[in-house]
Order: C-alpha cells, then sequence, then structure tokens
C-alpha cells in the first residue's frame, strides 16, 4: 500500500495512525537486527534502544515496540510544543521526533519557529533534516517531503482566506 494511501486512512482515525502510516512506511519492517545507515543497531520499525545485532522479534513484539516509541514521540512533542496542532501537523511532528529523537527536535530552529507563530516556516525546516553522517539520504529526503507535506496542510486555505477574503 503506498504513503498517501496508508496516511489517508489514518487521517480517520487520528495523529497516532497517520504517525505509525508514515513511520511504519518508511523505517519498514526488519524483525531481524541491523545497523542503520550511522552504524546504530536498529531492529522492526527503526527501534535503537537496547538492540543488539542477530537479534529477531517477532511481527506482535515489533508492533509492541513502535506503539511504544511512537508514544515517546507524541510525549515528546506535546512537552515541547506551545502552539495548537492539529492531527496531521502533530503526527508529522510525532514521525520527525521518532526519527531524529527528542534531543535534537528539543534544539531545533524548527521548534523554534513553530513557537513563534511560524508554522510554515516550521515545516519548511523539516526539509533541512535530510542528512546522516553529513550523507544526504534518499529515503529521509523522501519521508522529510511526506512529513512536510503533512505539517503544512491547512496553511495554504488559511492564507487564502486571509489574503482575499475568499474560501
Amino acid at each position: 500500500m503506498n504513503i498517501k494511501r496508508r496516511i489517508a486512512i489514518g487521517a480517520v482515525t487520528g495523529s497516532l495512525s497517520i504517525a505509525t502510516a508514515v513511520v511504519s512506511y518508511y523505517e519498514g519492517y526488519r524483525p531481524t537486527a541491523y545497523q542503520d545507515p550511522v552504524g546504530i543497531p536498529t531492529i522492526c520499525y527503526g527501534h535503537t534502544e537496547g538492540v543488539q545485532l542477530g537479534q529477531t522479534l517477532d511481527r506482535d513484539e515489533c508492533r509492541a515496540l513502535l506503539a511504544e516509541d511512537l508514544g515517546d514521540a507524541f510525549d515528546a512533542v506535546d512537552r515541547r510544543v506551545e502552539v495548537d496542532l492539529p492531527p496531521r501537523r502533530r503526527a508529522a511532528l510525532a514521525s520527525f521526533v521518532y526519527n531524529v529523537g527528542e534531543t535534537q527536535f528539543a534544539r531545533s530552529t524548527l521548534l523554534r519557529k513553530l513557537n513563534d507563530g511560524d508554522v510554515r516556516g516550521a515545516c519548511r525546516e523539516l526539509s533541512r533534516w535530510v542528512y546522516a553522517n553529513g550523507r544526504k539520504l534518499a529515503g529521509l529526503v523522501k519521508r522529510r517531503a511526506t512529513e512536510r507535506e503533512l505539517c503544512l496542510i491547512g496553511l495554504d486555505r488559511r492564507t487564502k482566506l486571509a489574503e482575499t477574503g475568499q474560501p
């Protein structure tokens, strides 16, 4: 199933479903531990905590880790963001935090812009986070494009209304 279809299904059930669709699509399901592009032992849907190479988990264990890790990502977003977030924007940010971690998110220009009310500028910052160990990764470019698209949903309509008074 393609990412647009997964997001559309997730939109019906909220932020968690959207983020789960994005993360599982871009991380992929790998039940046996491997080294990610920067050498971190990783398993399942991008889980890294306590992973040892050679470790194998079943699909149910991987889904449980994904749910737990996404819960942590949503908690970080909710702790750090000081403005209201529509479900798709919240999902985009949770996917981003899932990938880069709360510490990086907390220090980011993206978060500063968002909390300063520059939502469009914050969403555009996602496109800058496409490097791992100094290398631009095609997978991150695609993931950030999806996150950015989700983040920007609703802004164009509001901008048009503000500028023209027309829907």
